[in-house]
C-alpha cells in the first residue's frame, strides 16, 4: 500500500505548528506516494514510528492512499489493523512528565513551555541553516537546557526575535 500527503498534509508541513509528534512528522515527510507503507515503517522503525502513528495521520486527514493521477483516494479498511491505541498527539514535542506540582517548579515549567514554543518557532523559521539548532531545541527537556541554548539562538536570529525568546525565558 502506498500513502501520500493530502493538501492538508502539505500545509501542516509548511506551518510547522501542526501538533504532530516528531515521529508523526517524520512519517508524514516520508509518505510521498513513492514509498510503500512497509518501506516507510522500515525506514523509521529506529526512530520509533509505529503503525499507530500512521493511523493517526490518516485519522487527521493528512495522508490517504495513492489514487493515481487524480491524487490520493479515500482510505478504507485496507490499512493494517494495529494492536494498540494511536500515539498521543502533542502541540510540540515536550517532556512526558511535568515537574512536581510545587508552585515554584510549576512556574518554572510554565516558563519552559513558553520559551520552548518561542524557540521552536524561531529555529523553524531558520530553515535548513538552523536544522541542528532546531533539533537541539527539540531535545531540550527543561528550562536550564533552553538557557544553555540561548547564545546559539541569539547568534542565529535577529535581536528583536531573540527578545521574544529572552522574555519567555525570564517569565515576562
Amino acid at each position: 500500500m502506498t500513502l501520500s500527503k493530502t493538501a492538508a498534509g502539505h500545509q501542516v508541513l509548511k506551518d510547522r505548528s501542526s501538533g504532530l509528534s516528531p515521529r508523526q512528522r517524520t512519517a508524514l515527510i516520508l509518505l510521498d506516494g513513492k514509498r510503500s507503507l512497509d518501506e516507510v515503517l522500515a525506514a523509521t522503525a529506529q526512530g520509533g514510528v509505529t503503525l499507530a502513528d500512521i493511523h493517526r495521520l490518516v485519522e487527521m486527514g493528512l495522508v490517504a492512499e495513492e489514487g493515481g493521477a487524480s491524487g490520493p483516494a479515500p482510505l478504507d479498511s485496507r490499512l493494517p489493523a494495529i494492536d494498540s491505541a494511536p500515539a498521543p498527539l502533542y502541540s510540540e514535542p515536550m517532556p512526558l512528565t511535568p515537574p512536581a506540582a510545587t508552585t515554584a517548579s510549576q512556574a518554572e515549567y510554565e516558563r519552559y513551555l513558553r520559551a520552548y514554543k518561542v524557540a521552536i518557532q524561531l529555529t523553524a523559521e531558520l530553515g535548513a541553516r538552523g536544522g541542528r539548532l532546531h533539533l537541539a531545541v527539540e531535545a531540550a527537556e527543561n528550562l536550564e537546557e533552553l538557557v544553555a541554548l540561548a547564545p546559539r539562538i541569539r547568534a542565529a536570529v535577529l535581536p528583536l526575535k531573540f527578545a521574544r525568546f529572552e522574555a519567555a525565558l525570564n517569565g515576562h
